[in-house]
């Protein structure tokens, strides 16, 4: 079994947020694959499902970006896991919008959800970096991850976010490298 978590902040204020895009990666794999219906757990929202072999617990946590690591951590001991069976998708203001990096451990880039699961968890978990650029200047952070996908960016969005769930199965196996390789083909397209 793994845990496959989204990162966002819940309401529907945030729900396009560049912020959520984690959330956003989750609900397109529950969709595409077909898991169960959503249900309330580990302060957030749980869906159950397989890829492949695996069986996937999908949680978008409701406790806000800051305290993330309070869900993951109750989600992760309710089944017994440790962290290398946890995968996070969360926003990466130092990648390219819509370039997608898999990567186990590393720092923790000023990202708050990221900074939470680490202070619970430590910092052994993959994760799954998705794009959004960077504004270009510091001072102008907050307001754009916080601010809405534009108009023009939701063709790009969608693709990525049809992408990432159609090549799960290659993350489901721990295959990091295909899965990298096969999306990025998809992207090319």
């Amino acid at each position: 079994m793994q845990l496959w978590v989204g990162l966002g902040n819940p309401g529907p204020q945030y729900a396009m947020q560049r912020h959520n895009v984690g959330f956003m990666a989750t609900d397109t794999i529950a969709g595409v694959h077909d898991f169960g219906p959503v249900q309330k757990k580990f302060l957030g929202w749980t869906q159950e499902g397989r890829i492949g072999s695996e069986k996937i617990v999908l949680l978008k946590p409701a406790t806000f970006m800051n305290e993330s690591g309070r869900a993951v951590g109750e989600a992760l001991r309710f089944y017994k896991l440790d962290p290398g069976q946890l995968t996070v998708f969360h926003d990466e203001l130092d990648l390219a919008p819509f370039k997608v990096k898999v990567r186990l451990g590393g720092g923790l880039a000023g990202h708050n959800g990221l900074r939470s699961i680490d202070r619970h968890l430590g910092p052994d978990f993959r994760r799954v970096r998705i794009g959004i650029g960077h504004p270009g200047h510091k001072d102008r952070v907050t307001g754009y991850v916080l601010g809405n996908y534009a108009k023009a960016e939701i063709d790009d969005l969608a693709d990525m976010l049809g992408a990432i769930a159609g090549e799960a199965p290659w993350l489901a196996s721990g295959d990091d490298a295909r899965f990298m390789s096969e999306l990025a083909l998809r992207m090319a397209d």
